[in-house]
């Protein structure tokens, strides 16, 4: 059994040279040498001219940069008895999805600052955007300590069973991302009696809109707030777990028309400024997806305003989409309280953005959900910005043993 490296870049090599054995000196959890190695990516990441060709890595380039990176290992060891030390959980193993191309780096990078060894499995089907970020980490080791390239692996090999199933055996955890069909299938490869599972199953978003707090807002701000919900939307063409897919007008129901009919201009507005395309066949995906949501029924009304946004009208939160319908669809729903929301959310459901609403209000709908649906409330514009806390877990200290000392 074989795989491709992609990084370090290299031919084709036996599997069984993916589990190295261990370094001396073992990595440490937040090592200099990572934390070296990362900012230099940052650094490259966060270059001009390859933030212009894919700006989604200027986001994971502020991600890296030594100062996030210190912050994290520090809110890592501040959590700790003083009893309890911190070690890395030995070989890490990440299976991530191939619609989101930058997801491998922020787990990866989590995992190595913990001072795991690492091998990832890149897509064959991973786009440009991968490719990129794969060539800032080679063009990196140059300048890097030798323990990087002899820890951190990358390698790219198609849809075979044997090769999971040894790779998923000889780890410590395993980082499985891309749905529930990929987490099922992947899990009959057994991992070894200590090792564990990270999951990353199906998951869905949407977006609440404050009406009274859209009304106050200056022009300007309104402008600003629907730039950051297309870049919520559109990045990766709304298929990221984190994109809305519908919106909840929060207020008065006869007021919420000229608020919706307002955002929507708006959005049509900023997404073709921005530069986003939706292409003939997501445009008709588009239609299918939403005709067949009509189909079953409570949608009152349906509008493809163009080829890049399509807006569904529906008489209640009961039938707001959860499922991808393709790129630059939303489903609007008018309720006159955050609270009708609470019956409406699942476990599945991953994140909610926001705009128009105090904290408190934001405060009181987590405390009504209490844990059993969303797991991040974020400002519009936030949702695709990964944190070290993503779907509940808390990833640094997931990619850590503790060990108690007593005296």
């Amino acid at each position: 059994m074989t795989v491709r490296m992609r990084f370090p870049a290299g031919p084709e090599v036996p599997v069984e040279d993916l589990l190295p054995p261990a370094v001396d000196p073992p990595l440490t959890v937040g090592d200099e040498r990572i934390v070296d190695f990362l900012t230099s990516v940052s650094r490259r990441l966060l270059a001009p001219a390859l933030a212009r060709r894919h700006p989604e890595l200027g986001s994971l380039g502020f991600f890296l940069r030594r100062r996030e990176l210190a912050r994290g290992v520090e809110r890592l060891h501040a959590g700790l008895d003083d009893n309890v030390l911190a070690f890395p959980r030995g070989v890490v193993f990440h299976i991530p999805p191939a619609n989101v191309d930058t997801i491998f780096v922020y787990s990866w990078a989590l995992s190595a600052l913990a001072g795991n060894t690492n091998v990832v499995r890149i897509s064959p089907r991973s786009a440009a955007a991968a490719d990129a970020i794969l060539e800032v980490l080679n063009d990196s080791l140059d300048s890097a300590d030798p323990v990087v390239a002899r820890t951190q692996r990358m390698v790219t090999y198609g849809h075979d069973d044997a090769v999971t199933a040894r790779l998923s055996a000889g780890c410590d955890v395993r980082v499985v991302w891309g749905g529930d069909r990929a987490v099922t299938a992947v899990r009959r490869h057994p991992l070894a009696p200590a090792a564990r599972d990270l999951t990353f199953p199906d998951r869905s978003s949407f977006a609440v809109l404050s009406v009274p707090g859209w009304e106050a807002a200056p022009l300007a701000e309104r402008r600003d707030a629907v730039a950051r919900f297309a870049n919520d939307a559109y990045w990766f063409d709304q298929a990221a777990c984190a994109s809305p897919r519908a919106v909840f007008l929060v207020g008065d129901a006869r007021r919420a028309d000229a608020v919706r009919a307002e955002f929507v201009a708006l959005l049509g507005v900023a997404v073709r400024e921005r530069g986003f395309d939706v292409d003939a066949a997501m445009a008709v995906e588009k239609r299918v997806g939403a005709y067949g949501l009509a189909a079953d029924g409570g949608v009152t009304r349906m509008v493809f305003h163009d080829n890049l946004v399509a807006t569904l009208e529906l008489d209640g939160p009961a039938v707001a989409p959860r499922e991808w319908l393709g790129a630059g669809t939303f489903g609007f729903v008018t309720v006159a309280e955050l609270a009708e929301l609470a019956p409406f959310v699942r476990r599945r459901d991953q994140t909610l953005t926001h705009f128009g609403f105090t904290r408190a209000e934001l405060v009181g709908l987590a405390r009504r959900l209490g844990g059993r649906g969303i797991d991040r409330i974020v400002p519009f514009g936030a949702a695709l910005t990964f944190a070290p806390v993503w779907d509940g877990y808390d990833l640094l200290r997931e990619f850590v043993r503790l060990v108690t000392v007593a005296d």
